[in-house]
């Protein structure tokens, strides 16, 4: 049962606006409301871990406080995205139903200034748990029975979501052969389009992994369908951006929340999409950052 967040009805956030005052009907929210979408523009987040207390502090950052800013500087763009992805570790450490009821209301404001959200799970997350807070939030079409799996068809890509949460706490994932095999047959069945697939857990091809267990298994099935561009992760809390031997990139996206290594940025990706190429530009939540605003034009493998 794939769940996402659909964008708040103008009807509904003209009736909160009037309910609430004037000042908040000439907010900048809805401004943003009524502005143009760009079709090839998308927000892209990870590793949000919000906690059920709003004033929580973890490795020295407010989790609520960096994402609330990203979701303003999202609504102050002069263009709207088409959407936003959440890829993974939505709450905060064991993916209680108050994390995602704190997780929702921040997100509200993008809802409102008309962004769809896509979500993705991971191993701070609880699956049952997240569909129990969000089981008022549209479905979509079913991928696989008891995943959080989707595909989103947009004009220029189709964005493969994947669910890689094994267990709760448990650091690294797993998607498994019943995943894999509903990913290919969909990649088989659209061809036409560049596909990005989106997983929480990085590769990771070691005995022992942190990230992705079957992640031989999961190139397997991409490397060979040339439709397959781009492979976007979270999870390690860093960012990094390279491209494997077949061509296909590899995003790394930086946690929203906190990292592991002082020094490394926080903050969220804009992605545009081009006919035949992707503009990443790294939008640090410390303006100051020295990676902030870098950016990085990916050409697609042929």
């Amino acid at each position: 049962m794939p769940i996402y967040l659909p964008p708040i009805s103008r009807r509904r956030f003209l009736v909160r606006s009037l309910a609430a005052g004037a000042g908040l009907a000439l907010s900048p929210k809805s401004f943003a409301a009524g502005s143009r979408a760009d079709p090839d523009l998308w927000a892209l987040l990870s590793d949000t871990h919000i906690a059920t207390d709003r004033t929580r502090i973890s490795r020295g950052v407010n989790m609520t406080n960096h994402l609330a800013g990203v979701s303003g500087e999202l609504i102050g763009l002069p263009e709207r995205p088409a959407g936003v992805f959440v890829i993974g570790d939505c709450a905060y450490d064991s993916g209680e139903q108050g994390d995602y009821a704190t997780f929702t209301s921040l997100l509200e404001p993008l809802r409102e200034a008309q962004m769809p959200i896509h979500l993705a799970l991971g191993n701070h997350d609880n699956r049952e748990r997240f569909w129990a807070a969000l089981r008022e939030a549209k479905t979509v079409e079913r991928g696989v029975a008891d995943k959080q799996v989707s595909l989103l068809k947009t004009p220029r890509a189709n964005w493969f979501i994947l669910d890689s949460l094994d267990r709760t706490l448990s650091t690294p994932g797993v998607l498994g052969a019943e995943q894999l095999d509903w990913l290919a047959q969909s990649l088989d069945a659209n061809q036409g389009k560049p596909a990005l697939v989106l997983v929480h857990h990085q590769p990771d091809e070691r005995p022992d992994p942190e990230g992705l267990k079957d992640t031989e298994a999961l190139f397997k099935v991409i490397r060979p369908r040339k439709q397959v561009k781009a492979y976007l992760f979270g999870h390690t809390h860093d960012w990094n951006v390279r491209q494997d031997d077949s061509g296909i990139h590899l995003i790394n996206l930086p946690p929203v929340a906190y990292v592991f290594t002082l020094g490394k940025p926080s903050g969220w990706v804009q992605a545009n999409l081009g006919a035949d190429a992707m503009r990443l530009e790294l939008r640090c939540v410390d303006k100051t950052h020295k990676a902030h605003g870098q950016v990085f034009d990916l050409k697609w493998r042929a």
